[in-house]
């Protein structure tokens, strides 16, 4: 068994804390151990193919990259679409820290392709929440076999993060249908070859809707209808990306789409946050997973390539150099530190599934930090594995620069970073009994406590500060919150993570050595009063804030 899976097996098995119910060490690690072996033979050959050929709109109908079809036809055969769902749907009824694990090995070889899957997975939890029995009975046992696929479409092209904006309309309809229409944009697989129909699930406004997200109400629109039919759901395009090209964003217009509602009326956002706190998750795990894939491929490549030493000698291995050492240790930090992070929040997803109300709210104050940090610690790696291969890394004959170019987009989609962190800030911490939760996150896991006592004050002093101040804070302070919270991972690993211990050790020793400066320049930047007066003067045309001195 290789490394990766061996590592996640072990974490999952010892380090991890929260999941109620997860299969044996054994079983764990036999099926993480199938999923390397699938994702080495069948997604690691398809990465450089589909970003190469991409996708195309052929006759109003998107047709995915040679062999993705083929690929997905065995992935989901082998189970692999199903596995949160519940076994008398036809999943495997596994918790989603394993899946999440899972889906870490996946995306590690080829992100674009295990988009689908993730959508499939985040609709049948917002289905087995929320849905209709007969709509559940209907859609989670296709998703869960791959026979069908999902999406979530909120965006519109005037209404992006601004949700609330949102202008898409739905009619009632005598048999207790609606009739939906509008223009939806940013869909991952809005449209594709690899299910036989597609669920659309849709935020839209009912008629006498307030403005704003409270006027929003949630629906499940399919691309098909029983008899086999279109549904007045159009592509209109699929966009030309920087990455990720194996994986259609679509645009699409509903014209006149049958629709069957989810959940109460004008409670849609609510509703859709099942669906949203899983795909923020699989966002987290996406960005591990190519972190993982960056650090490990510039290990390999450092270990191999020979520069420097002493000219009457042979050159020595670039992993002697220091600074070589430093961006491979920073690299490596970034990369578990990123991956505990997922898996401890799916892992108190599972607990809070389970009935435990105080997992559920350390889970949802984790998620901002694991979907942002996940984020942007995968482009990092991935800008670091350039530097690491030099001219190697630039070039495509190395996967060094699709992976910069695929995970770009993560700190954009399911939420940009700086929605997140206003999310952690307003919401989660300084929002009713956030503090009590920000403790109780903390108590568990146990970073330094110079960390600690950074957080807890940042968070004190913008409990009283002004809410402009608490907005440009923001951001500051979820990377605070986040440095404290993957040094008491990587503390954890360090003591419990068996015969993997002393790497962790290192790993935390190095991490917690310059963890303490970090925080004190972070904790001066929740401090800071003057971002609108400095960006008025370098740029007077934007007009200044209603009420400012200079307004």
């Amino acid at each position: 068994m290789t490394d990766t899976a061996v590592t996640l097996a072990l974490l999952l098995e010892r380090v991890i804390d929260g999941a109620a119910a997860r299969p044996d060490a054994e079983t764990t690690a036999a099926i993480l151990e199938e999923a390397r072996r699938f994702a080495e033979a069948r997604l690691a050959p398809l990465a450089g193919v589909a970003d190469r050929e991409g996708c195309r709109l052929e006759a109003g109908r998107v047709r995915t990259a040679p062999g993705h079809a083929a690929a997905w036809a065995e992935f989901a055969g082998a189970g692999w679409a199903g596995l949160t769902a519940a076994e008398e749907a036809g999943g495997q009824g596994l918790p989603l820290a394993l899946a999440t694990a899972v889906q870490e090995v996946f995306d590690a070889a080829n992100p674009g392709f295990g988009m689908l899957a993730l959508n499939a997975r985040c609709a049948i939890r917002l289905l087995e929440r929320h849905g209709e029995p007969g709509m559940r009975e209907n859609w989670v046992p296709a998703l869960a076999s791959g026979r069908w696929g999902a999406t979530i479409c909120i965006s519109e092209p005037q209404a992006g993060s601004d949700v609330g904006r949102i202008r898409t309309r739905a009619v009632e309809q005598d048999d207790g249908s609606w009739r939906l229409s509008g223009e939806k944009c940013w869909i991952s697989y809005g449209d594709h070859d690899l299910a036989e129909r597609i669920g659309h699930f849709v935020l839209a406004r009912i008629p006498g809707a307030p403005a704003g997200t409270r006027g929003l109400s949630l629906f499940l629109v399919p691309d098909r209808l029983e008899g086999g039919g279109r549904n007045g759901v159009e592509v209109l395009r699929i966009e030309e990306k920087l990455g990720l090209h194996g994986s259609p964003t679509c645009s699409l217009s509903f014209e006149g789409a049958r629709a069957w509602s989810i959940g109460p009326a004008g409670r849609g956002l609510p509703t859709l946050f099942a669906m949203i706190q899983a795909m923020r998750l699989g966002v987290s795990a996406q960005g591990a997973a190519v972190a993982q894939a960056a650090a490990t491929l510039a290990e390999a490549y450092a270990r191999e390539r020979f520069q420097g030493g002493d000219p009457a000698l042979p050159p020595v291995p670039i992993t002697r150099h220091a600074e070589l050492r430093r961006l491979l240790l920073e690299m490596r930090v970034r990369a578990e530190g990123t991956r505990l992070l997922a898996l401890q929040a799916a892992a108190w997803l599972d607990a809070g599934d389970a009935g435990d109300a105080a997992a559920a709210a350390r889970a949802a104050m984790l998620l901002p930090l694991a979907k942002s940090l996940g984020a942007e610690a995968g482009f990092a790696n991935a800008d670091a594995a350039i530097q690491v291969l030099g001219g190697a890394g630039y070039v495509r004959e190395w996967p060094a620069e699709r992976l910069l170019r695929d995970s770009r987009v993560f700190s954009i989609y399911e939420g940009t970073t700086a929605i997140q962190a206003l999310d952690l800030l307003q919401r989660r911490v300084l929002g009713e009994g956030g503090m009590l939760v920000l403790r109780d996150l903390l108590d568990r896991l146990e970073p330094l406590a110079t960390l600690s006592m950074a957080v807890l004050e940042a968070a004190a002093a913008l409990a009283e500060a002004p809410a402009r101040k608490r907005e440009a804070a923001a951001l500051p302070f979820l990377r605070l919150l986040g440095l404290a919270c993957v040094d008491g991972l990587l503390r954890r690993a360090g003591r419990q993570a068996g015969a993997l211990a002393d790497r962790y050790e290192a790993l935390s020793g190095f991490h917690g050595a310059g963890a303490s400066g970090q925080a004190a320049l972070l904790a001066a930047q929740c401090e800071r009063d003057d971002l609108d007066a400095a960006f008025d003067l370098v740029f007077p045309e934007a007009g200044a804030l209603p009420g400012s001195s200079r307004a």
